[in-house]
């Protein structure tokens, strides 16, 4: 018999990140724990390295089932960088600095990465999904948090920054790698 939500209610999501938790808990449909530590994150672009090791050493603190989950923007003109690292390209230089960065780039290519990795000390299961886009030439919108007013996802004529949230909540990596989550949450 498939379990319920109340399975979901017993993860503790790793985050600081408000902006990151407010989506989390909308696109699972359920109130999250929140273990809300400070680790410090390998230096990787993969956001899957980074969220796996984030997984292990969040429950060697917390001692519970834990939820990690990480996202990073791949962009083509820099060979993929910053990819994870996106974090502290943006806290250093933000959206203007990324986008004069691309000013005369000759492709704007990139895609969003989403890695979501749940550890319960014996089990760990990794859900990842991606979306491509492009990189605008300056940034629009304020509905998103992060590089969101910069990446306009394939498809689409707005940039995350100015999608309305039931629409990106549809559409997004992170809504995708979250609902193979939570489908395997519910069958097992």
């Amino acid at each position: 018999m498939p379990a319920s939500n109340s399975n979901l209610k017993q993860i503790y999501v790793v985050t600081s990140n408000k902006g990151k938790l407010k989506e989390l808990t909308a696109l699972l449909g359920i109130k999250l724990r929140v273990a809300d530590i400070d680790l410090p994150e390998i230096q990787s672009i993969s956001v899957e390295e980074v969220a796996i090791d984030k997984a292990m050493r969040a429950y060697a603190e917390v001692g519970k089932t834990v939820l990690v989950e990480d996202t990073g923007l791949y962009i083509d003109f820099f060979n993929g960088f910053p990819g994870a690292l996106i974090k502290w390209v943006y806290n250093a230089i933000g959206n203007d600095g990324i986008c004069g960065m691309m000013k005369n780039a000759k492709t704007k290519k990139a895609y969003a990465e989403t890695c979501v990795c749940i550890y319960d000390g014996l089990k760990l299961k990794v859900f990842t999904s991606k979306l491509s886009g492009i990189i605008v030439d300056s940034p629009r919108g304020n509905k998103d948090f992060g590089w969101g007013p910069i990446f306009q996802p394939n498809g689409y004529k707005e940039t995350f920054g100015e999608m309305d949230r039931k629409v990106k909540n549809t559409i997004s990596m992170r809504a995708e790698a979250l609902a193979k989550l939570k489908k395997y949450i519910l069958s097992n």
